[in-house]
């Protein structure tokens, strides 16, 4: 585990930031975004009506040990030998992040809102899956998975996009009582995939601001190149279309943004809490099918159902990679790179990323 270079003291992972972040719902018409609004308030848990009579349960939860120790693979599902070689990164990928965990975390108890800290964990009851959602790592097919999984499909390539984000099919963790998300924190296999930070910061902006967008580019958009481009035009002010990469990286690394975050570029440690909430399975989009398929192995999915590899939109753009993030990286300084590994720190290190074009 690498040493850090910043000299960070302990609670690295969740004491970084003052005041706290918490989660705002909004009703745009990406209807699985959420915007970032801040509050001076303690980090508390604040119990509706309905969760009352669960106190007990709520202070069982929160004098639990954090973070749990990782539980071994339930492996007995797994008949073939050919997952060798991925269960042998699956399982270097668990201890590393534990041992990082570990050694940055210094935390006793969580330091966010529990409901909050659930707020992107989709819940599969028949096979007793929790999916924590990272936009730009195949999150769309990981939601047409569990819909088959889960019998609203009988197949993931039939599913639209819309039917997959705004049909609102799937149940969410922070939907159950407090024994409801104890309970399957505790029983159910808990899978994250993530990605590298910048290539998935490049996906993000060419999905959201390259293609007509009706709520990313009139919110973030016009917002984004009033506040960071000079004598602006009156049409690029009034529609918010054309948005250049370099004004987006100002936007993300300005600590008075003119718009709040968004989960398709926030941080992995903040959208999952990998160092909390105790994660069975770590996938990477670099290897996602292979990991994807012996996931399912895993939990004991149809034989038949493989994870899709259709790209979800926009199927006629490059997929993002190493090349094309380059082309983009060309337009930022070398002080601009640098400040977005800076922002991307904690995931470039708790999920064993190399450091990128710096």
């Amino acid at each position: 585990i690498p040493e850090d270079p910043k000299g960070k003291k302990e609670n690295l992972l969740l004491n970084s930031e003052r005041p706290t972040r918490v989660l705002r719902k909004t009703s745009h018409s990406q209807g699985e975004d959420q915007t970032l609004g801040k509050t001076t308030e303690p980090p508390t848990i604040k119990l509706s009506e309905k969760h009352e009579g669960t106190r007990t349960i709520f202070k069982k939860f929160i004098e639990m040990k954090w973070p749990l120790d990782i539980r071994p693979l339930n492996k007995s599902l797994v008949k073939d030998n050919r997952w060798k070689e991925t269960d042998v990164a699956q399982e270097t990928r668990r201890s590393f992040l534990q041992e990082f965990c570990k050694k940055y975390g210094g935390v006793s108890r969580p330091q966010s809102h529990l409901f909050h800290m659930v707020s992107r964990i989709y819940v599969e009851d028949k096979h007793k899956i929790l999916y924590c959602e990272v936009p730009k790592a195949g999150c769309s097919n990981w939601k047409r998975i569990l819909m088959v999984l889960s019998g609203l499909a009988s197949s993931a390539y039939n599913i639209s996009h819309d039917a997959v984000h705004y049909g609102k099919h799937l149940k969410k963790l922070d939907s159950f009582d407090l024994k409801g998300i104890y309970t399957r924190l505790n029983t159910y296999t808990k899978a994250v995939f993530v990605r590298d930070p910048m290539e998935r910061l490049v996906s993000a902006f060419r999905d959201k601001f390259e293609h007509p967008n009706s709520y990313y580019h009139p919110v973030f958009g016009k917002a984004i190149i009033k506040k960071y481009r000079p004598n602006a035009c009156e049409e690029a002010l009034n529609n918010g279309s054309g948005v250049k990469f370099k004004e987006f990286v100002h936007y993300l690394l300005d600590s008075h943004r003119p718009v709040g975050m968004d989960i398709h570029w926030e941080k992995v440690s903040k959208l999952c809490y990998p160092c909390l909430i105790n994660y069975d399975f770590v996938g990477k989009f670099e290897t996602l099918e292979e990991d994807a398929n012996y996931f399912l192995q895993l939990v004991g999915a149809p034989k038949e159902l493989k994870f899709p590899n259709f790209k979800d939109r926009h199927s006629s753009d490059e997929r993002t990679n190493t090349q094309v993030v380059r082309q983009y990286l060309k337009d930022l300084t070398r002080t601009e790179r640098q400040l977005i590994y800076d922002f991307y720190y904690l995931d470039y290190l708790m999920f064993n990323y190399t450091t990128p074009f710096l």
